[in-house]
């Protein structure tokens, strides 16, 4: 038989989910099975195991390893034969740009920016290829995914079955040294097929001479193969830790399943060494290119400090003065550590334009496909409404002090209910005082009733979607956790810009991949996936010019900086990438397949296919 492994939970064994302590603890979160990562524990010691790297990244010198910086741009440099989006309030369209210096200098005919550029500018034929602000990222999660970098990714994108994920570990054990360790991540049971067969004996089979650990996308569970079992000495005899369980079959035989993170712990902490960063400014890195790639050339960090408090926010400033941080970031800081933040010199906007403090997260309730997301009613099938990480009467007190200290707010809210403490809050800060000028945002912001959206343009409030719900989850939101009428409440879009409300997309990576023009087909076409043909509530879907804004001007606009990124016009800095087509001019089913040419940041190219 299979353990429940809500049956082991005691009122000793229960965990907090962050450190926060204003968060409810309890134990379902704990054992949420498809839930989001961002609280949970297993993340958080992952980067515990790296706190003497992330502790030394601070320190100027140790981002000197990366080499001899990129020398700056200098002369100017004209791109002609273009179709420039400038994504202006008139959404301009230009056909030469031209920078130097990292700023640019001229913006419309070839004639003006010429006349405006001078007889030395180098002019490249950009072939009428689109070039277009460079994309910002409006949520993600920076140290999460440069810790989780040398990590095998078996998610849905990769892998479509459990089948496909055997068939990854198989071929990655192939090209590793016998005895290594192989860890994998961001398998996803509510997207991918076949859970059951994923044990320790069909991954014994594809890695016989390796172990193995594959994380569940939430970081709750985890799967490993009898080698793992045998190294960490777990049998038929062994007790389930407290809070936990080996996963067994019918003869009391673990099966490689583990639930919660003492029973992951007592296999992966036979590999801490293999799992710890042990180069802050590679990992880094990686992340950059890993952006730039995909044409992103800003970030927005949504939880600095949730591994190591004041370090990570001093890692990035140490990142941009060394000269290889290759995308812009822009972050808040998460609250569950706000005595180190008030005990530092942080304030909002500290920093420069490469790295900037801007935001104050508070996460206010859990996931919606975990069934942690707070709700107004029950979810499908079920009697619970989810959680309240904080609950509503410390979420004013919380957003009132930090905005009248002059933070933006920025609220995870993902269920009804949550949506509408986090308005309460909003309003709390309003009555107190605080400018109806600051930028509240509400992330995720997943389910949105008509007069929730009615209250977020009265009070100036800007939601940021992650619009992957839509996509990937869609159809197990429609058929599982809300049915059909609440879930098409899901990503509002199109009904926010009808109001006049800003309002972005975002991949929340390491929830989902990043990936603007992904980000962009999702808005646009709402199909859901696995499901050819399946539209989520179209009414929902905006336009391609819409989606593009709100992962540039209104993206830029979100974290305070529309004054320098996010447009191309004159006096900005040179940020901007170069696609192979016009995402305007294909058919929309085919705006995800478009193609990243180049990335360029301080007028310098960081990328080019």
């Amino acid at each position: 038989m299979t353990i429940d492994v809500a049956d082991k939970v005691t009122s000793q064994s229960v965990k907090p989910c962050c450190d926060d302590p204003s968060h409810r603890h309890v134990p379902h979160h704990d054992l949420d099975l498809y839930g989001c990562p961002c609280c949970a524990p297993m993340l958080r010691d992952i980067g515990l195991m790296s706190l003497p790297a992330l502790a030394n990244a601070a320190r100027p010198k140790a981002w000197a390893r990366l080499g001899t910086p990129p020398e700056a741009q200098t002369g100017t440099i004209i791109f002609s034969n273009a179709q420039v989006m400038t994504v202006d309030e008139a959404f301009t369209i230009a056909e030469a740009i031209s920078f130097r210096e990292g700023k640019i200098v001229a913006v419309g005919t070839l004639a003006d920016v010429k006349a405006a550029s001078g007889d030395d500018a180098e002019i490249v034929d950009c072939g009428g290829r689109a070039v277009l602000p460079g994309f910002i990222e409006p949520h993600m999660h920076f140290f999460a995914i440069a810790m989780m970098s040398g990590m095998t990714n078996v998610g849905a994108i990769e892998c479509e079955d459990a089948d496909a994920v055997i068939a990854r570990i198989a071929a990655v054990a192939k090209a590793t040294p016998e005895g290594e360790w192989i860890v994998a991540r961001q398998f996803d049971p509510s997207l991918q097929s076949g859970a059951e067969f994923i044990n320790a004996d069909a991954l014994e089979k594809a890695a016989p001479h390796n172990p193995v650990f594959i994380f569940n996308a939430s970081l709750h569970i985890g799967y490993c193969n009898r080698r793992a079992l045998n190294i960490a000495s777990v049998t038929a005899e062994s007790v389930n830790p407290p809070g936990a369980a080996f996963v067994r079959d019918g003869n009391g035989v673990p099966t490689g399943v583990l639930q919660g993170q003492p029973a992951m712990y007592t296999v992966l902490g036979h590999n801490l060494k293999g799992m710890k960063i042990d180069s802050v400014p590679e990992a880094a890195k990686y992340v950059c290119d890993k952006a730039n790639r995909l044409g992103v050339t800003t970030m927005c960090d949504q939880a600095t400090g949730g591994f190591q408090g004041k370090g990570e926010a001093d890692a990035f400033h140490a990142f941009a003065k060394s000269g290889h941080m290759t995308a812009r970031m822009r972050y808040s800081l998460l609250n569950a550590h706000e005595a180190a933040w008030d005990t530092s010199d942080l304030k909002f906007g500290y920093g420069d334009a490469m790295a900037r403090a801007t935001g104050w997260k508070l996460v206010s309730d859990g996931s919606n496909q975990g069934r942690t997301g707070l709700q107004r009613e029950a979810y499908l099938g079920r009697d619970d409404h989810g959680l309240a990480y904080i609950e509503r009467d410390k979420l004013c007190e919380i957003t009132v002090k930090r905005a009248l200290q002059g933070w933006q707010v920025v609220i995870h809210a993902n269920g009804d209910q949550a949506i509408d403490n986090a308005l309460d809050a909003i309003e709390a800060a309003y009555a107190a005082g605080v400018p109806k000028t600051m930028r509240f945002r509400i992330e995720h912001c997943s389910v949105l009733h008509d007069e929730q959206i009615a209250r977020i343009k009265a009070m100036n409030v800007s939601p940021s979607f992650l619009i992957g719900h839509v996509h990937y989850w869609g159809k197990a939101f429609r058929d599982e956790v809300f049915g059909p009428e609440k879930s098409m409440l899901l990503g509002r879009a199109a009904s926010c810009s009808a109001e006049g409300i800003r309002w972005t997309v975002h991949s929340d990576e390491p929830v989902s991949e990043m990936g603007p023009l992904r980000l962009m087909d999702n808005a646009v076409n709402r199909t859901v996936w696995k499901e050819p043909g399946s539209v989520l509530n179209p009414d929902e879907r905006v336009s391609v010019e819409q989606a593009i804004v709100s992962l540039t001007r209104d993206a830029a606009w979100q974290c305070y900086s529309e004054h320098e990124i996010g447009t191309l016009e004159v006096g900005k800095y040179a940020d901007f990438v170069v696609l192979d087509k016009d995402p305007r001019a294909v058919p929309p089913e085919e705006i995800a397949g478009i193609e990243v040419l180049e990335t360029w940041v301080n007028g310098r190219r960081v990328y080019a296919a």
